[in-house]
């Protein structure tokens, strides 16, 4: 199958290794990968906060690159949830209906990369091996905007040497929110505690999960605890073999 990357905004800015992984994740279960490198970010933090005009060139920008793919792979729950829900609507609204049916037909093959795997591939055993005692953190867009549900979990039961451990209160946010951190420190701070107090209720060596913004929230205040537990994106535990 031919499958596109798309890689993301922080992805490719500040966790290229993600991307890496989730390539050679899709490599070796025998997948051509290519880069659409017309990509560019597709929008979610202009409609989140309010911003739909300068999101629309975006939009559009995102159904051209991505058009034609047989799938469309992202490491992030997060802006697949933004081209699923978000753009179609956001095109319709503006009165596009065009830009709408591109945008609706770009969304039906595009996949966070464990429904990818489990739904699309019908894979659960990757080949993976990473012999570390994990725990799981399940993102707020994979949850109640993907409902990517257990599929993570299932990938994760299947890498060889690796301890699950369920993480207490999993289901609840990690504070981090993209610019809900920012507008809001104090609760975000405070909800971050929580989710920290969680993971090394755990003793977990890793804390993986589906978005690198959550991971890059919960990593930053476990290195100033200087916890000892790192954080890691699905993908890469995946992509490991040794």
């Amino acid at each position: 199958m031919r499958v596109a990357l798309f890689v993301t905004c922080l992805v490719e800015a500040m966790f290229p290794d993600v991307g890496r992984a989730t390539v050679t994740l899709l490599e070796r279960l025998g997948h051509e990968v290519v880069v659409p490198p017309a990509q560019t970010c597709c929008g979610q933090m202009h409609i989140n906060t309010g911003y739909p005009g300068a999101a629309m060139p975006l939009v559009r920008n995102h159904a051209d690159a991505f058009a034609g793919y047989d799938a469309i792979v992202a490491p992030s729950a997060s802006c697949v949830g933004s081209v699923r829900h978000q753009h179609a609507m956001l095109a319709r609204r503006a009165g596009d209906a065009g830009l709408a049916a591109a945008a609706e037909e770009v969304a039906a093959h595009t996949y966070e990369l464990s429904e990818f795997l489990v739904d699309v591939l019908g894979v659960e055993d990757v080949g993976a091996h990473y012999p570390h005692r994990v725990t799981y953190h399940p993102t707020c867009h994979s949850l109640r905007m993907l409902r990517v549900q257990d599929r993570p979990l299932r990938l994760l039961r299947r890498v060889s040497g690796l301890d699950l451990v369920e993480l207490p209160d999993a289901d609840q946010c990690c504070g981090f929110g993209g610019t809900f951190a920012l507008k809001n420190p104090d609760v975000s701070t405070a909800m971050l505690a929580d989710k920290m107090r969680h993971v090394q209720h755990t003793s977990a060596h890793t804390c993986t999960s589906a978005d690198s913004s959550c991971l890059m929230h919960i990593g930053g205040g476990l290195s100033r605890l200087r916890s000892g537990t790192r954080t890691l994106h699905l993908a890469e535990i995946l992509a490991a073999t040794a």
